[in-house]
Protein backbone atom coordinates (compact mmCIF):
# COMPACT_ATOMS: atom_id res chain seq x y z
CA UNK A 1 0.00 0.00 0.00
CA UNK A 2 1.27 3.23 -0.71
CA UNK A 3 0.44 6.88 1.38
CA UNK A 4 0.92 10.74 0.58
CA UNK A 5 1.42 12.57 3.15
CA UNK A 6 0.42 16.31 2.16
CA UNK A 7 -1.00 19.25 3.28
CA UNK A 8 -2.97 20.12 0.26
CA UNK A 9 -6.72 20.81 0.26
CA UNK A 10 -7.66 20.06 -3.33
CA UNK A 11 -6.75 18.04 -6.26
CA UNK A 12 -6.80 14.87 -4.70
CA UNK A 13 -6.12 11.94 -7.51
CA UNK A 14 -9.02 9.21 -7.01
CA UNK A 15 -8.14 5.93 -6.18
CA UNK A 16 -4.76 6.98 -3.69
CA UNK A 17 -4.68 7.28 -0.09
CA UNK A 18 -4.03 11.19 1.62
CA UNK A 19 -2.68 11.74 4.80
CA UNK A 20 -2.30 15.06 6.61
CA UNK A 21 1.65 15.17 7.86
CA UNK A 22 0.55 17.73 10.84
CA UNK A 23 -1.74 14.41 12.35
CA UNK A 24 1.14 12.36 12.04
CA UNK A 25 1.55 10.24 15.42
CA UNK A 26 2.83 7.14 14.17
CA UNK A 27 3.84 4.46 11.00
CA UNK A 28 0.72 3.04 9.87
CA UNK A 29 1.12 -0.72 9.60
CA UNK A 30 1.10 -2.50 5.93
CA UNK A 31 2.32 0.35 4.21
CA UNK A 32 4.73 -0.13 1.41
CA UNK A 33 5.86 3.12 -0.10
CA UNK A 34 5.27 6.56 1.47
CA UNK A 35 5.44 9.94 -1.02
CA UNK A 36 6.08 13.30 1.28
CA UNK A 37 5.35 16.28 -0.19
CA UNK A 38 7.18 19.07 1.92
CA UNK A 39 9.61 18.97 4.93
CA UNK A 40 8.13 16.29 7.36
CA UNK A 41 11.08 14.62 9.06
CA UNK A 42 9.17 12.74 11.58
CA UNK A 43 7.21 10.71 9.01
CA UNK A 44 10.22 10.10 6.87
CA UNK A 45 12.23 8.92 9.87
CA UNK A 46 9.32 6.71 10.97
CA UNK A 47 8.95 4.79 7.90
CA UNK A 48 12.37 4.47 7.09
CA UNK A 49 12.11 3.08 10.81
CA UNK A 50 10.06 0.34 9.31
CA UNK A 51 11.60 -0.26 5.82
CA UNK A 52 8.91 1.22 3.72
CA UNK A 53 10.06 3.23 0.47
CA UNK A 54 10.11 6.68 1.32
CA UNK A 55 10.29 9.70 -1.12
CA UNK A 56 10.45 13.21 -0.38
CA UNK A 57 9.08 16.12 -2.77
CA UNK A 58 9.78 19.56 -1.72
CA UNK A 59 7.59 21.96 -2.08
CA UNK A 60 8.11 25.11 -4.82
CA UNK A 61 9.34 27.90 -3.11
CA UNK A 62 6.94 30.59 -3.58
CA UNK A 63 8.33 34.57 -4.22
CA UNK A 64 5.66 37.03 -3.72
CA UNK A 65 7.09 40.49 -5.57
CA UNK A 66 5.71 43.33 -3.65
CA UNK A 67 6.11 46.95 -5.39
CA UNK A 68 6.69 49.19 -3.30
CA UNK A 69 5.14 52.75 -3.37
CA UNK A 70 5.92 55.63 -5.40
CA UNK A 71 9.16 57.25 -4.41
CA UNK A 72 7.53 60.95 -4.38
CA UNK A 73 4.10 59.61 -2.33
CA UNK A 74 7.28 57.88 -0.03
CA UNK A 75 8.74 60.51 0.41
CA UNK A 76 6.09 62.97 1.63
CA UNK A 77 4.81 60.27 3.71
CA UNK A 78 8.74 60.66 5.37
CA UNK A 79 8.32 64.20 5.60
CA UNK A 80 4.67 63.50 6.85
CA UNK A 81 5.79 61.67 10.04
CA UNK A 82 8.72 64.13 10.83
CA UNK A 83 6.13 66.61 11.20
CA UNK A 84 4.15 64.41 13.26
CA UNK A 85 7.48 63.76 15.60
CA UNK A 86 8.21 67.35 15.55
CA UNK A 87 4.49 68.20 16.69
CA UNK A 88 4.03 65.48 19.47
CA UNK A 89 7.43 66.19 20.80
CA UNK A 90 6.57 70.09 21.66
CA UNK A 91 3.43 69.03 22.34
CA UNK A 92 4.93 66.79 25.28
CA UNK A 93 7.36 69.45 26.22
CA UNK A 94 4.59 72.11 26.39
CA UNK A 95 5.29 74.33 23.90
CA UNK A 96 3.55 73.40 20.62
CA UNK A 97 5.18 74.44 17.30
CA UNK A 98 4.09 74.11 14.12
CA UNK A 99 6.97 72.74 11.66
CA UNK A 100 7.93 74.46 8.79
CA UNK A 101 6.53 73.64 5.39
CA UNK A 102 3.63 72.29 4.35
CA UNK A 103 1.78 69.69 6.82
CA UNK A 104 0.61 66.63 5.13
CA UNK A 105 -3.43 65.81 5.64
CA UNK A 106 -2.79 63.79 9.36
CA UNK A 107 0.34 66.15 10.37
CA UNK A 108 -2.28 69.78 9.86
CA UNK A 109 -5.09 67.92 11.22
CA UNK A 110 -2.99 66.63 14.29
CA UNK A 111 -1.56 70.01 14.91
CA UNK A 112 -5.36 71.16 14.90
CA UNK A 113 -6.71 68.87 17.63
CA UNK A 114 -3.72 69.98 19.66
CA UNK A 115 -3.75 73.39 19.20
CA UNK A 116 -7.35 73.31 20.19
CA UNK A 117 -6.27 71.25 23.22
CA UNK A 118 -3.39 73.30 24.42
CA UNK A 119 -6.02 76.53 23.56
CA UNK A 120 -8.52 74.72 26.40
CA UNK A 121 -6.14 74.30 28.84
CA UNK A 122 -4.67 77.85 28.80
CA UNK A 123 -8.50 78.89 28.99
CA UNK A 124 -8.78 76.43 32.29
CA UNK A 125 -5.42 77.88 33.67
CA UNK A 126 -6.76 81.43 33.39
CA UNK A 127 -9.88 80.78 34.82
CA UNK A 128 -8.62 78.54 37.83
CA UNK A 129 -6.05 82.16 38.41
CA UNK A 130 -9.38 83.99 38.28
CA UNK A 131 -10.71 81.55 41.19
CA UNK A 132 -7.48 81.36 43.25
CA UNK A 133 -7.32 84.79 43.15
CA UNK A 134 -10.81 85.29 44.49
CA UNK A 135 -10.17 82.87 47.22
CA UNK A 136 -7.05 85.25 48.51
CA UNK A 137 -9.22 88.24 47.86
CA UNK A 138 -11.80 86.57 50.62
CA UNK A 139 -9.06 85.70 52.74
CA UNK A 140 -7.68 88.84 53.05
CA UNK A 141 -11.54 90.84 53.04
CA UNK A 142 -12.32 87.71 56.19
CA UNK A 143 -9.22 88.73 57.89
CA UNK A 144 -10.03 92.27 57.50
CA UNK A 145 -13.20 91.59 58.99
CA UNK A 146 -11.99 89.62 61.82
CA UNK A 147 -9.68 92.74 62.79
CA UNK A 148 -12.54 95.30 62.73
CA UNK A 149 -14.60 93.12 64.69
CA UNK A 150 -11.57 92.81 67.65
CA UNK A 151 -11.67 96.49 66.75
CA UNK A 152 -14.88 96.89 67.86
CA UNK A 153 -15.08 94.49 70.95
CA UNK A 154 -12.26 96.26 72.93
CA UNK A 155 -13.68 99.91 72.01
CA UNK A 156 -17.20 98.40 73.53
CA UNK A 157 -15.08 97.01 76.19
CA UNK A 158 -17.07 98.56 79.41
CA UNK A 159 -14.51 98.38 82.23
CA UNK A 160 -17.34 97.89 84.71
CA UNK A 161 -18.51 94.66 82.66
CA UNK A 162 -14.91 93.09 82.45
CA UNK A 163 -14.53 94.21 86.73
CA UNK A 164 -17.61 91.92 86.95
CA UNK A 165 -16.10 89.30 84.60
CA UNK A 166 -12.78 89.16 86.82
CA UNK A 167 -14.48 89.05 90.08
CA UNK A 168 -17.03 85.79 88.61
CA UNK A 169 -13.72 84.36 87.39
CA UNK A 170 -11.90 84.58 90.74
CA UNK A 171 -14.87 82.91 91.99
CA UNK A 172 -14.47 80.20 89.65
CA UNK A 173 -18.22 80.95 88.61
CA UNK A 174 -18.86 80.66 84.62
CA UNK A 175 -21.38 83.13 82.84
CA UNK A 176 -22.06 83.35 79.32
CA UNK A 177 -19.60 85.23 77.05
CA UNK A 178 -22.33 87.17 75.53
CA UNK A 179 -24.05 87.84 79.37
CA UNK A 180 -25.49 91.28 80.06
CA UNK A 181 -23.98 93.58 82.49
CA UNK A 182 -27.38 93.02 84.26
CA UNK A 183 -26.52 89.35 84.50
CA UNK A 184 -23.28 89.91 85.53
CA UNK A 185 -24.05 92.31 88.33
CA UNK A 186 -26.96 89.60 89.52
CA UNK A 187 -24.30 86.71 89.63
CA UNK A 188 -21.62 89.08 91.51
CA UNK A 189 -24.56 90.26 93.97
CA UNK A 190 -25.35 85.94 94.16
CA UNK A 191 -21.37 85.41 95.50
CA UNK A 192 -22.14 88.16 98.01
CA UNK A 193 -25.29 86.68 99.31
CA UNK A 194 -23.03 83.18 100.16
Amino acid sequence: MELIYTTQRDGFEQGRAYRNPRHFDQAEPGVDSVVVIGDWPKVVNAYEAVGADVSVVELPTRVALVEGPDHAVFDRLVTELASIGVIVDSFAAQRLERPEGELGETAGHLFQVLEAVNSGIASLQRERDGEVQKVIDLEQEKADLLKQIEALKAAAADPEVEALKAALDKAGVTYRANASKEALQKQVADLDKQ
